[in-house]
């Protein structure tokens, strides 16, 4: 594999392309022309123009993009995440064309893109389910039934939903008819598929995810567990690996878990396994993302190991070097997603011009980002800036190391999440490890953040302090293999 097309946009762009240069494998880009001037585009070796700014007419042209492939001798396309990544025909239409797909393959992108024939390929594995029905139902009054029979408060889930979209949660009988509705209705308008299932509602849930590894010699790796219970709008905001309330047991027994889902669908490259836990910890299996995950970096600095690398390899054939009890968990990592959004104002994009943009810098700090000052944020694309990633020995210290990374990341010109992501790691509730998927509504108002602002002086005296104790920690950020993130070079 000596050319790869990076079939994305912006940060993981950059990020794969570091990688692959790395390992000495050209690189290709596509744009839109809304991305002609981007960092990723002056990044690659070679790049070329698919279209027009929105993503019907540029990222998702599948069959332009692998026209570009093939004109260019290209041996792999990686999709990076969003857009085209999760599509079973585009991963059958580039192996068609006698491309790798850096990815799964077409069988387990199709299954497990169905949380319903997920469900049903996991079974023989006896992997913990949500009490509930494992098959679509449109019949209103079977359904609410089965919601009777099981107990309120119920989830409807669109079958092929992701991001929130098509999911009511209903507390009582009398709401339930018309959000099923709701639920078919926007499922068939964001999906083009309205099948819906019902199960128990999961009160004060967290959000547990495990990274599997396969290759196609029939290893099965986990790379232990992200924590992604801070979300807004059913998406994730701030993740953590790993957790603060797992026991190695349980660690354990949800990594094997995690390996059996892959087994199951004859996964290869890299996935995550996600899971939901209740109060008590018991946990069941919410769905597998077949691709690269936006958190990925939060596990590569706590395992030392470059996750977009071994997919490469895994696409070229070769057997995982790395065994399971080669794996260990050294130290803490969390990420704040640095997203074009008002918090104040129900975390609305934020589109505009960077009119100041400054880095972090530092060590245990990693910024994953794909814009410059200057630049606009488009309106045609996730409003996503960057990923703001701190290591630490503990999770106090990678904690602290966030507050001081995004005192440092200076963004004017458009709202951030920034103010949001210090706000979650000052309270109490994140850093004692206490908190669900609900911490935004019972905790996050515009009016505390405002409150949280005006301590602003006594935050930074407490940053200097821990400044100061940090070179007591002699905190070391694990190495990344052979292509170390730190020492990459920036474009």
């Amino acid at each position: 594999m000596k050319k790869i097309l990076v079939a994305n946009r912006g940060e993981i762009t950059l990020r794969i392309m570091r990688t692959a240069r790395s390992m000495g494998i050209r690189t290709v880009a596509v744009y839109s022309e809304a991305d002609r001037h981007a960092p990723h585009v002056r990044y690659a070796d070679e790049a070329v123009c698919i279209g027009p700014p929105p993503s019907s007419q540029s990222y998702l042209m599948g069959d332009k993009i692998i026209e570009v492939a093939k004109q260019l001798n290209v041996d792999g396309i990686h999709p990076g995440y969003g857009f085209l990544s999760e599509n079973a025909k585009f991963a059958q239409a580039v192996t068609d064309a006698g491309i790798k797909f850096i990815g799964p393959g077409p069988k387990a992108i199709e299954v497990m893109g169905s949380k319903l024939a997920a469900k049903d390929a996991v079974k023989k594995y006896d992997i913990p389910m949500v009490p509930g029905l494992d098959h679509a139902i449109t019949d209103i009054g079977e359904a609410k039934k089965v919601a009777e029979d099981i107990g309120f408060p119920v989830l409807i889930k669109a079958s092929a939903g992701g991001g929130g979209k098509g999911m009511r949660i209903v507390e009582d009988p009398e709401a339930f008819e018309d959000q099923m509705k709701r639920a078919i209705s926007e499922a068939t308008s964001a999906f083009g598929d309205g099948s819906v299932f019902v199960e128990k509602y999961v009160t004060s849930p967290r959000h547990i995810e495990i990274q599997v590894l396969a290759d196609e010699h029939g290893n099965y790796l986990h790379f232990f567990e992200r924590e992604c219970s801070i979300q807004r709008r059913h998406q994730k905001v701030v993740e953590e690996a790993p957790s603060a309330i797992l026991t190695p047991e349980l660690r354990e027994k949800m990594g094997q878990d995690a390996v059996n889902v892959a087994r199951s669908c004859d996964y290869t490259g890299a996935g995550t396994v996600e899971f939901l836990m209740d109060a008590d910890h018991n946990y069941y299996f919410l769905e597998m993302n077949t691709r690269l995950q936006v958190e990925h970096p939060v596990t590569e600095l706590i395992t030392g190991v470059d996750l977009v690398e071994q997919q490469i390899l895994i696409a070229r054939g070769e057997e995982l070097s790395i065994k399971q009890e080669d794996l260990s968990i050294k130290g803490h990592a969390v990420e704040l997603r640095v997203y074009a959004e008002d918090p104040t104002d129900n975390f609305l994009p934020s589109v505009g011009k960077l009119e100041r943009y400054v880095r972090p810098e530092g060590k245990n700090i990693r910024l994953d980002d794909g814009y410059e000052e200057g630049m606009d944020i488009p309106i045609y694309y996730d409003p996503m800036i960057a990923k703001l990633v701190t290591y630490g020995a503990n999770r106090d210290a990678a904690i602290r190391r966030m507050l001081e990374a995004i005192e440092m990341y200076e963004i004017e010109g458009v709202e951030t999440t920034l103010p949001f992501g210090k706000f979650v790691c000052e309270h109490e509730s994140f850093t004692s490890g206490n908190f669900d998927t609900h911490f935004v509504q019972q905790y996050f108002t515009p009016e505390a953040l405002e409150e949280g602002n005006r301590g602003g002086a006594e935050v930074a005296a407490r940053l200097a302090i821990h400044l100061f104790e940090e070179n007591e920690l002699k905190l070391n950020v694990p190495k990344v293999g052979d292509s170390d993130w730190q020492k990459r070079e920036r474009w």
